[in-house]
């Protein structure tokens, strides 16, 4: 059974995310604070981290940070009331996985921690195998039947995270907080030009595509 930390101040969230997550198969613990958290995560082996950012005391950044020098590989969701670009692009340079905003579905908080647990299998080893394709983020290196496709480091990370989370849908917004700088002013629209670049790199490609969710975003969807 998979262990998940859900560190929360606010003491009803709390119970209510962890009685929810031990109701459909996982073994949730439950901390008002960082320092409790610490305490926690010294004494137990956990498989996944729920956090909140505005918390007494230290916040989620600072505790996520100190996480990720101790252990780089564990799935960490802030769960947060913050909607601001600049807080996203700062959960994700320290080394957050994904990010939700209050008031939270739980049946959106139980698809996305299952996808960051099957992700995380992924990132134990690194590398990405889909037919004939192959990624490897240790080496950052992209093969297609053997053959080596050029991909620049920003092209290479968005088809990484496209590829993690198949059939999932990331908004352009979502991809512009993650890979481009917070100062950007790069427009939204930037990322049709990227998609556009991979899929011409990947047209010979049978065993995923790059499919535009209109309106939203973009996909891969596995063949």
């Amino acid at each position: 059974m998979f262990k998940i930390l859900v560190v929360e101040d606010d003491r009803e969230l709390n119970r209510t995310v962890c009685s929810f997550l031990s109701q459909n198969g996982y073994e949730a613990t439950g901390c008002l604070n960082v320092d409790d958290a610490f305490d926690t995560l010294y004494d137990q082996v956990f498989d996944l981290i729920v956090t909140d950012i505005m918390m007494p005391g230290t916040d989620g950044f600072a505790f996520v940070k100190e996480v990720r020098e101790t252990n780089a590989d564990i799935p960490i969701l802030f769960m947060t009331a913050r909607d601001d670009i600049a807080s996203k692009q700062r959960g994700f340079r320290i080394g957050v996985d994904d990010y939700m905003v209050k008031p939270i579905e739980l049946d959106e908080l139980f698809l996305r921690i299952g996808a960051l647990l099957r992700r995380a299998k992924i990132a134990s080893s690194r590398k990405l195998e889909i037919g004939n394709f192959i990624m490897d983020a240790d080496e950052h290196t992209a093969y297609l039947n053997d053959d080596e496709i050029a991909l620049t480091n920003r092209e290479f990370s968005i088809l990484y995270k496209l590829l993690s989370y198949p059939k999932k849908t990331f908004t352009r917004t979502q991809l512009m907080d993650e890979f481009w700088d917070v100062d950007t002013e790069t427009a939204p629209r930037a990322v049709d030009v990227y998609m556009t670049k991979l899929r011409s790199k990947l047209a010979k490609c049978e065993d995923f595509e790059i499919v535009t969710v209109h309106g939203l975003g973009y996909k891969v969807v596995i063949k």
